[in-house]
């Protein structure tokens, strides 16, 4: 029964840690490109945007399938639906301008925050989690600032990119102690 246990937990850290390479990967380059060009509401800001919480919604089902033993059904189920909503938003929000879009990212930072703290706090016996409380503690205050920076005159756009580097690195982390997990286990 143990070893049965440990092979899950090996499973389990090991599809994590892909994923969450994935994750940093797609971060940064989406980071990148939204410094580049998201000094104004354009057709590629605004693909770029709305991207960002579809790939979310992408990577929990990815979570969901492969992380059968530390699997917090509920969580990842909330995290789709409300980054499912974020991209709806952000699509509705652009015709509205950068406070707005601000605004609908704020609220799905923090939200989403919450949900990753949870998540990751669900997981910690999995090891290699730190990283994941931090950043979804550290999101709830970024989108408190993204909401807070939408009514100012500093408003802008590739403050994002800054918050998706932020939680890249912290995916980044994460996945190296994740291997360590996996090779341990294994």
């Amino acid at each position: 029964m143990s070893t049965t246990v440990e092979a899950s937990a090996a499973t389990t850290a090991t599809a994590l840690r892909n994923l969450y390479f994935v994750r940093f990967g797609f971060a940064v380059v989406w980071a990148a490109l939204l410094f580049a060009v998201g000094g104004s509401l354009s057709p590629l800001t605004i693909g770029l945007l709305v991207l960002y919480p579809l790939f979310d919604v992408a990577a929990a089902v990815v979570d969901f399938r492969s992380s059968k033993a530390a699997r917090p059904t509920v969580g990842l189920y909330f995290n789709m639906a409300l980054s499912l909503a974020t991209a709806i938003g952000l699509g509705v929000a652009v015709t509205s301008g950068i406070p707005a879009v601000l605004r609908v990212w704020g609220v799905w930072a923090i939200t989403a925050g919450i949900v990753q703290l949870i998540v990751a706090v669900g997981r910690y016996r999995l090891g290699g989690q730190w990283p994941m409380i931090l950043s979804g503690g550290i999101s709830v205050f970024a989108g408190t600032g993204f909401f807070m920076m939408a009514g100012g005159p500093n408003a802008a756009l590739t403050s994002l990119a800054g918050y998706a580097t932020l939680g890249g690195i912290f995916f980044l982390v994460s996945a190296f102690r994740l291997h360590r997990v996996a090779k341990k286990e294994s």
